[in-house]
C-alpha cells in the first residue's frame, strides 16, 4: 500500500512504536528525507530529535548504487563485494570518501544550527528513515549511535527491502518497517508523493522540535491553546471545547453523560494528554444544564448517541480536522452513548474509549460495533467492572479490557488518571493510524 507523502507515513509509523514511551528515546533522522518521517515519530512518543548525518558512497560510474557510507565521528561503512564488482580502485574510494566527509561536516553544522548534538548515553536511539534500499546508510547511522553510547538502537523505516532488512537485523536491537516487499527497486515506488526533502525543511522541522518537544521521559510539553465553540446538531446548539494541534492525526470526541463535558478538570487532564500525542479534541456539553436537572436525559442513551453523532458530523467540517478519522472517548453514560453511536454502519468511528464507563446501558447495540474498543475501569470499581466483563463478552469487535489496580469509578486516587490518558493515549494513536504488516 503506498504512502501519500513522508508525513502521512511518519504518523502510520508512529503508530507502531508506542510500546517505546516507557523508555528513554531520542529519535534520530536520517537527513534529509528520513527527517520529515522522524519528526512525526518524535511528536506522538513526546521524545526529543535529532539527525545522525550519514553520506553514501556510490560508484562513480552510477551514483545510486551504494558501495558504502561514511558519517560523523569517522564512520565507514564498506560493501567490499560492490567495490570489487565495480572495480574502485583505493584511490578513488579514499578520494569519495573525503569529499562526502566534508559534505557530512557542512550538513551536521547546518541542520544543528548551533544546538549541541542530544546525548545518546544509556538512551535508546531511535534512528528514522523514508526509506531503506541497500541498507548502507542505515547500517552507517546505526554504528554512530553506538559509538556515542547509545543502550539500544532501533531502526524504524515505511519501507524496506526483505533482502536488507534480513541483513540489518544483526546490526539493530529492533528494527521495524511497515512495508517490507521482496520485489524492491526504488523508495519513491512506495510513495504518492516522493518531493525531494529540502535543507531548509530539515533545518526548519529541527527547530519546531527543539522549541516544543519534551527532553525526556515523563516531560511534558503545554498542549496547544483550544477555544470554545458551539456545536450545530439537530434541533440545537452545544457547548464545547475544541483543541487542534498542529498536524493533527486524527480527533477525539468526549461523551460526557452528567455534567459539563467540556469544563470536567478530569476530560481536560485526558484531553491534553491526546493533544501532545497529536490528536484534536472535542470536548462537549451533551446536555444543558436545564436538560440535566432531569435525571432521565442523563440516562437517555439514544438521546446523547444521537447528539454525539451529531457533534461528529460538525466537528468533521471543522478547518483542521477535515479528513482525519474521528475517534471516541466516553466517561459513564458518555460511554454507553459512545459505543450507541459507534454501532451505527454510516458513523466511521475509528476506535472509542470508555472510562468507568456503562457498556451494559448499550446492550442492544453492542454486537454491531465495529470500532476497536477499550474498556478501562477501576480495579476497586467492582460493580461497574463486572457491568463492563459482560459486555465484552457481547461484543464481535476488537476489543480489550484494562483494570486499573485500586481505582475506583472516578480514578481520583494519585496516578490513576494518568494511567487512563497513556492507555487512551495509546489506544487512539494505534488506531488511528493504519497498520502494515511488520519485519519477519
Amino acid at each position: 500500500m503506498p504512502f501519500v507523502d513522508r508525513v502521512e507515513a511518519g504518523r502510520r509509523l508512529a503508530g507502531r512504536l508506542t510500546h517505546l514511551r516507557d523508555e528513554d528515546v531520542v529519535v534520530l533522522g536520517l537527513p534529509r528525507g528520513g527527517v520529515p518521517v522522524a519528526f512525526e515519530v518524535a511528536r506522538v512518543l513526546g521524545a526529543p530529535l535529532d539527525v545522525i548525518v550519514v553520506r553514501k558512497l556510490g560508484v562513480p560510474s552510477l551514483p545510486e548504487l551504494a558501495m558504502g557510507a561514511v558519517g560523523e565521528d569517522g564512520v565507514l561503512v564498506v560493501d567490499s563485494e560492490t567495490v570489487r564488482r565495480a572495480h574502485v580502485g583505493e584511490a578513488e574510494l579514499a578520494e569519495l570518501e573525503r569529499r562526502e566527509r566534508v559534505e557530512v561536516q557542512r550538513r551536521a553544522q547546518l541542520f544543528r544550527a548551533g544546538r549541541p548534538r542530544i546525548p545518546l548515553a544509556g538512551r535508546t536511539a531511535v534512528l528514522v528513515d523514508d526509506g531503506i534500499a541497500t541498507g548502507a546508510t542505515a547500517r552507517a547511522a546505526c554504528r554512530v549511535a553506538r559509538a556515542h553510547g547509545a543502550a539500544r538502537v532501533v531502526l524504524v523505516a515505511p519501507v524496506c527491502a526483505r533482502e536488507t532488512a534480513i541483513r540489518l537485523r544483526d546490526e539493530v536491537d529492533e528494527l521495524d518497517c511497515l512495508e517490507v516487499p521482496d520485489l524492491f527497486d526504488a523508495v519513491g515506488r512506495f510513495y504518492v508523493d516522493f518531493t525531494p526533502t529540502s535543507e531548509e525543511e530539515v533545518v526548519e522541522l529541527l527547530r519546531r522540535a527543539a522549541g516544543g518537544t519534551p527532553a525526556g521521559p515523563g516531560s511534558q510539553a503545554p498542549p496547544p491553546p483550544g477555544r470554545d465553540v458551539e456545536v450545530a446538531v439537530p434541533g440545537r446548539s452545544l457547548h464545547g471545547h475544541l483543541t487542534v494541534p498542529e498536524g493533527p492525526l486524527g480527533v477525539v470526541v468526549f461523551a460526557h453523560g452528567s455534567g459539563s463535558g467540556r469544563l470536567s478538570p478530569r476530560n481536560r487532564r485526558v484531553a491534553a494528554v491526546l493533544q501532545r500525542a497529536g490528536l484534536a479534541t472535542l470536548l462537549l456539553d451533551l446536555l444543558s444544564p436545564r436538560e440535566e436537572r432531569d435525571r432521565a436525559n442523563v440516562f437517555d442513551v439514544d438521546l446523547l448517541a444521537v447528539r454525539l453523532a451529531g457533534a461528529t458530523a460538525w466537528v468533521r467540517r471543522q478547518p483542521g480536522c477535515e479528513g482525519l478519522p474521528v475517534a471516541l472517548f466516553g466517561a459513564s453514560t458518555g460511554a454507553a452513548a459512545a459505543l450507541w453511536a459507534a454501532a451505527d454502519p454510516d458513523a466511521d468511528i475509528a476506535a472509542v474509549v470508555s472510562r468507568g464507563g456503562r457498556p451494559d446501558m448499550a446492550v442492544p447495540r453492542l454486537g454491531q460495533v465495529r470500532a476497536p474498543t477499550l474498556l478501562i475501569v477501576g480495579g476497586a470499581d467492582t460493580a461497574v467492572l463486572e457491568l463492563n466483563r459482560r459486555a465484552l463478552a457481547a461484543m464481535r469487535c476488537e476489543a480489550r479490557l484494562a483494570v486499573v489496580p485500586g481505582a475506583t469509578h472516578l480514578f481520583e486516587e494519585p496516578g490513576t488518571l494518568e494511567q487512563v490518558a497513556d492507555l487512551a493515549r495509546d489506544w487512539f494513536v494505534t488506531h488511528v493510524t493504519p497498520a502494515s504488516q511488520p519485519v519477519g
